[in-house]
């Protein structure tokens, strides 16, 4: 694996976060505090003494086998993210019914710690999260969790207030930047852009005096995030869509940087099921699986109609208006991510990536990447167990790809995903560049 450096969450949700995003030039220091607040509450600290310590003595037994002797309801919860659009999208057009799955209409999840709680409660048998969270759960937790698939790729953002005068990493210096979970893609390649302008990511109160050359990091609910960078409460942000574009287009906030422009065509969040069931339950995991990767299959040929489903006009998936979505889905060819000085949105315009993309095979040495990079970033706790792990052997215990092989084998989808990715070898090389 080659990676290319020339230059060296959690979710709050609410059902109007377009209008509350609107509804004021200026929040209040009183509320802005209450979600920090309730961030800190969300670090990997709080997240083990309360969200998981009170389901995991009882989890970490294995589910008795009656559990699972009939096929059981598929059970999905998500976040209301972009990144969840495999999972809606095939509810929503009978894709997993096709596969002769009970399936009841996905939960809505309105944050990351509540939805890993539920998930591992067994509330839910099939649901997306950020990647480093079943790292975190599986190393650090010991919770039997395995990766099935890629849900989607690339889909975020560096987005900063439109009058910052910010235009790339090396302006960061004496920031405030946001991020949605210490346990983040978004977390570790902000990080990785940071260090590569030799700044100097730091997490402090945000009060806190800062040097020129650091930068300070807090964790705040994604829907909070435009309406505090439009009250000047922070600097910046890096975030799933659809927020990126609702910051963008709504309150005059500006695209510093795509991540799919950083490195080439990486995940985000996954699919994730209970590493039991695959074992007892392999055909209702193969079906499953199957339905997502079609969906997938369609999201790259259908984005306009993708993005109609998911908004308020459509099936209400996610809380957004439909004009916001088709940004998202379509956005990625404005000129004006390509023109003026350089750092731009877009510096890779080669690599004919998308602001989303879908693309559901685990390559292994992204697992890889991911593993030392979090053993590299800093955040909020401990992380000796990240730095015991061996990449290689931490990949292949928590990613299981038998499935998603067999489905993208037998739909035969090599070439349809409009990428390069080799669906042969299934091997690829990961192309890192900060610009």
């Amino acid at each position: 694996m080659k990676h290319f450096l020339k230059n060296h969450s959690f979710i709050n949700g609410a059902a109007n976060i377009e209008q509350n995003a609107q509804s004021s030039a200026t929040l209040d220091s009183t509320a802005f505090d209450n979600g920090s607040s309730y961030c800190k509450k969300l670090d990997r600290r709080s997240f083990l003494k309360k969200s998981v310590a009170a389901t995991i003595g009882a989890t970490l037994m294995p589910l008795p086998m009656k559990a699972f002797a009939r096929e059981p309801e598929l059970k999905i919860g998500y976040i209301p993210i972009t990144d969840a659009t495999p999972l809606l999208i095939a509810h929503s057009l009978g894709f997993f019914r096709d596969e002769g799955l009970k399936v009841q209409r996905p939960v809505m999840i309105r944050s990351w710690t509540v939805l890993t709680e539920s998930f591992i409660g067994g509330k839910f048998n099939l649901t997306h999260m950020l990647f480093p969270i079943p790292v975190w759960m599986r190393f650090s937790r010991n919770i039997p969790v395995k990766v099935l698939a890629w849900d989607h790729t690339n889909g975020s953002a560096v987005t900063v207030h439109g009058e910052s005068g910010i235009r790339g990493f090396g302006d960061l210096g004496g920031k405030q930047i946001a991020v949605p979970s210490w346990y983040s893609m978004h977390n570790f390649i902000l990080q990785m852009g940071i260090m590569a302008k030799g700044l100097t990511p730091v997490i402090r109160p945000q009060d806190a005096e800062l040097k020129s050359d650091e930068v300070n990091l807090f964790v705040l609910p994604p829907s909070e995030m435009p309406p505090a960078l439009l009250g000047r409460k922070m600097d910046g942000f890096i975030v799933a869509e659809p927020f990126n574009a609702l910051a963008e287009m709504k309150l005059n906030a500006r695209i510093m940087r795509f991540t799919g422009d950083i490195w080439k065509n990486h995940p985000c969040c996954v699919l994730v099921s209970h590493e039991q069931l695959l074992k007892e339950q392999p055909v209702f995991i193969q079906k499953a699986v199957n339905a997502v990767v079609r969906a997938q299959l369609w999201c790259t040929k259908n984005p306009e109609r993708a993005a109609h489903i998911l908004s308020r006009e459509g099936d209400g998936y996610l809380p957004v208006h439909e004009e916001v979505l088709l940004r998202v889905f379509t956005g990625y060819d404005d000129k004006k991510y390509l023109e003026g000085p350089k750092p731009r949105p877009i510096m890779h315009p080669e690599w004919q990536t998308g602001r989303i993309g879908f693309q559901p095979y685990p390559y292994p040495s992204a697992t890889r990447f991911i593993i030392e990079q979090m053993a590299r970033t800093k955040v909020e706790g401990d992380t000796d167990f990240i730095r015991a792990i061996d990449p290689v052997r931490g990949a292949g215990l928590l990613v299981d790809d038998t499935f998603v092989k067999k489905a993208m084998q037998e739909m035969r989808v090599h070439g349809t995903f409009g990428s390069e990715e080799d669906f042969t070898s299934f091997a690829r090389e990961e192309v890192i560049e900060i610009g």
